[in-house]
């Protein structure tokens, strides 16, 4: 690197000849001359500079006077934190070798079920006529805050499987062939956007984590899917089923490892649900099906992880700074799922929000400390929290004294979406992108959350690049 020479102090006797084109050559000069002038305190002397300029001049064939106004113009001015004050280049600079979030993508099936609708929807294609169960699931649509959610269930599969709405038939076998194949399907689409947003080929691509917990195969939809986007052969695969909620921020903290632990890698993260193996008729000895059919809803997402973004290439806009795990001992019956012949059945524990509530402040002080030990206020951070469901996003709200705004990411998700599983802290992190990009002052540093059965929390404290 142009740095690494300037460090000696015989840089103008060297023989470097950089073996990039004249064009980004330029490029790196202008990044290393962003760094020099962001950090005025640093060894580099100006004496140093000097050279370099002259050195560089003549090898693009300018005058040292015409080079300079050439930087002059194309360089952005920068402020003492190495942040731009350009409204088209207002970026802070990446940590080198930290993982740092390049795309995001999403997809969604085709069926979108307004919440208005969903009650008699769901009542007529079940052939239900409980009028008590009725009112309770209209209730709970209206509490949820859901308002719109997309479906891979539709009239042509009901039509096609009937089984699917009788209580007590054996159908895991139906709801796998559905759900395995549209799985692979969203995600390919997630995988596309994202690598589209990314910008380079994907035979770049040399790792890929899959994320889901609707499906049951082998080989799993890690194999299926890198054959579908066309990634080489010898892509290194990672396939982690039946996280749950959590699951997508688990993908994170693999992702970031592979990343930093193998230079130049590039993985492609991506996570994929959806509901169809726990459809079925409402039953009074099944209440939380009707929290399930007010609450969650089909989609994927993905993201393309890598450290050491690639200058005028690559577009970073999250550092993943640093990432916690960490289960509640004796809790592993607060969230039950069990896959029978009659799909996947959930039951969750009344003191779920209670017990996230009495542990969410101190694992979020260990995520903070590792920040350098000058974030203390939580309201300092930006917050980008997987939307289990109102109620925990309220408590977190309160315990942690957030203010008002600090949690509208994850309630729009929440709205625009439904809970997803582990695909929805990826729309809360887009639209905390675009949130951060166009606000003054923006936070720097924040915390992505998410929690699932064990209780396990899944943490990562996160550094805005916008």
């Amino acid at each position: 690197m142009i740095l690494d020479l300037l460090i000696s102090s015989h840089f103008q006797h060297t023989n470097y000849e950089p073996k990039q084109s004249k064009k980004y050559f330029l490029c790196d000069f202008i990044t290393f001359s962003c760094c020099f002038t962001s950090s005025p305190n640093q060894t580099f002397s100006k004496n140093c500079l000097n050279h370099f300029i002259i050195y560089t001049s003549n090898l693009i064939n300018l005058s040292p006077s015409n080079f300079q106004l050439l930087v002059k113009v194309t360089m952005p001015k920068i402020n003492g934190n190495g942040v731009s004050n350009s409204s088209s280049a207002n970026r802070r600079l990446p940590t080198p070798g930290k993982a740092t979030v390049l795309a995001i993508g999403k997809a969604f099936p085709s069926q979108l079920v307004p919440q208005d609708c969903l009650v008699e929807g769901y009542f007529r294609d079940t052939n239900c006529v409980d009028f008590a169960m009725k009112e309770k699931l209209e209730r709970l649509c209206k509490t949820t805050t859901v308002k719109t959610r997309y479906t891979v269930m539709s009239k042509e599969i009901l039509d096609k499987y009937p089984e699917l709405a009788t209580e007590g038939t054996a159908t895991i076998s139906q709801r796998l062939s559905i759900a395995n194949q549209a799985v692979t399907e969203m995600a390919k689409e997630a995988g596309l956007a994202c690598i589209k947003q990314w910008g380079r080929p994907v035979e770049d691509i040399t790792h890929i984590v899959y994320v889901s917990s609707s499906e049951i195969r082998l080989p799993g939809g890690d194999l299926y899917l890198a054959s579908e986007l066309g990634l080489r052969n010898d892509v290194n695969r990672v396939m982690l089923y039946f996280l749950g909620c959590y699951g997508g921020v688990t993908g994170l903290r693999i992702a970031k490892d592979i990343a930093e632990n193998n230079p130049g890698s590039r993985v492609l993260l991506t996570t994929s649900e959806t509901t169809i193996l726990g459809f079925r008729p409402p039953n009074k000895s099944r209440p939380y099906d009707l929290v399930g059919a007010a609450l969650f809803g089909d989609g994927a997402a993905a993201a393309i992880i890598g450290a050491d973004p690639i200058s005028n290439v690559e577009s970073p806009f999250l550092e993943l700074s640093y990432a916690v795990q960490q289960f509640l001992p004796g809790t592993h019956n607060v969230i039950d799922g069990r896959l029978t012949e009659e799909g996947i059945n959930f039951k969750l524990g009344r003191d779920l929000p209670q017990k996230i509530d009495d542990n969410i402040e101190g694992f979020c002080k260990k995520l903070m400390e590792k920040g350098g030990g000058g974030l203390e206020d939580f309201n300092e951070l930006f917050w980008a929290v997987h939307p289990g469901g109102p109620a925990i996003l309220n408590r977190l709200e309160t315990t942690l004294k957030l203010r008002g705004e600090k949690l509208d990411c994850s309630r729009r998700a929440l709205m625009d979406f439904g809970n997803v599983s582990s695909n929805t802290i990826f729309y809360v992190m887009e639209y905390m992108r675009d949130e951060l990009m166009n606000k003054e002052n923006a936070e720097e540093w924040g915390l992505a959350l998410a929690f699932g059965p064990g209780i396990t929390f899944e943490g990562i404290l996160l550094r805005s690049l916008n």
